[in-house]
């Protein structure tokens, strides 16, 4: 208490307050701590879930934690135009402390869209936007994280060209995009790879064809389109690109035109490569009594569950399964009807699945 520590994830100081033993709501105060003791430190101005904190002459860092991208989304505005304020301080504040908690504003329409891991994190950070920061605030349907990715391999070549009475715009780029593992494994000069979290960027450009201070143009224009989607405005991942050829003008090539062609290289090239959407997929644990497992397992299939294990241990019977997001809202009182309230159960992120051909064309008309 009263010393100084390192935050040794950013590298900054920081002066400890006071140090606190919690009990639920009591709280006592503590001149120090030591290695296993759990305790809460008062003073400190700037730290984020995941940092480590250490004595200055021991500086140490833990492993970061890796944290699961949002899986589900609904929107929120205030119900007043008092609350408006309140909400976006509430919302921020609750974004730094919880990694897997997300916030948006479309510039746009000025809709305020929140993203979390499930139904139930997001009732909860809304009823803490009550309890903690008194914001009342209506809140949208959720909605689905969907992703799109292509399942092709496909050669494209795209020319920009605009001519506006003075000087015009030109930009012309040769190049391969499929999906990432097709580039994985690519043997070359890794000075020209960039390689990202769902993406991939080989530059095999020779004998100027495209000059140098224009590369990193035709990747960011890449890297941006994904943003925008394929069929239906979802953001694009698991994609590779090669560029491999191209020509520019004297006068009328520059960034802008490479990274705009590549935009539109994007766009008309991956509905070529066989697009598809993806939706995430949930990790589901029920435990319930032996005599529902039947209809417990009928339900789940019919929400097209597929099952991973059936086992049966002290507090009954165990389901594991792998369940689409989009069938699990609700799924809290369905199971409560189903087994007269005596089951539980748990979901957690699994991974991004292909939807089926039927619900994908719903998506995109939908999306349309």
């Amino acid at each position: 208490k009263g010393s100084y520590i390192l935050n040794a994830s950013t590298g900054n100081r920081e002066r400890v307050g006071r140090l606190l033993e919690m009990h639920a709501n009591d709280k006592k105060d503590l001149d120090y701590i030591q290695a296993g003791d759990i305790a809460a430190i008062i003073g400190i101005k700037e730290v984020h879930t995941g940092d480590t904190l250490c004595a200055e002459d021991h500086p140490v860092i833990l492993e970061q934690i890796t944290f699961p991208e949002p899986v589900i989304k609904l929107a929120v505005e205030p119900k007043t135009k008092a609350d408006g304020e309140k909400l976006s301080t509430g919302l921020q504040k609750l974004a730094e402390e919880d990694p897997t908690f997300q916030v948006r504003t479309d510039h746009e329409t000025g809709q305020t869209t929140i993203a979390g891991m499930g139904e139930l994190h997001l009732e909860i950070i809304v009823d803490r936007l009550k309890r903690e920061f008194k914001v009342e605030a209506n809140v949208g349907a959720p909605q689905v994280s969907y992703r799109e990715t292509i399942s092709k391999k496909i050669d494209h070549r795209e020319i920009y060209k605009k001519q506006t009475g003075g000087r015009g715009k030109f930009a012309d780029i040769s190049f391969e995009m499929g999906p990432i593992e097709e580039f994985e494994d690519y043997e070359g000069n890794e000075d020209r790879i960039t390689r990202e979290d769902g993406f991939i960027f080989i530059n095999e450009v020779v004998g100027g064809n495209i000059p140098r201070e224009f590369i990193p143009s035709v990747m960011k224009g890449f890297q941006q389109a994904l943003s925008g989607g394929i069929q239906a405005n979802y953001a694009v991942e698991n994609i590779g690109f090669r560029l491999y050829d191209g020509s520019y003008h004297d006068v009328d090539s520059d960034q802008l035109s490479f990274e705009l062609c590549a935009k539109l290289g994007f766009r008309n090239g991956a509905r070529k490569a066989s697009p598809k959407i993806l939706e995430p997929v949930m990790k589901v644990e029920i435990i319930n009594p032996e005599e529902y497992m039947g209809d417990v397992i009928g339900d789940l299939n019919s929400r097209r569950g597929i099952m991973q294990s059936m086992d049966t241990n002290k507090e009954g019977s165990v389901v594991k399964a792998h369940v689409p997001l989009s069938e699990m809202f609700g799924y809290s009182t369905d199971l409560r009807s189903l087994t007269q309230g005596r089951a539980v159960y748990s979901m957690e992120f699994h991974d991004y699945i292909e939807v089926p051909e039927t619900l994908a064309k719903e998506i995109i008309e939908d999306q349309s």
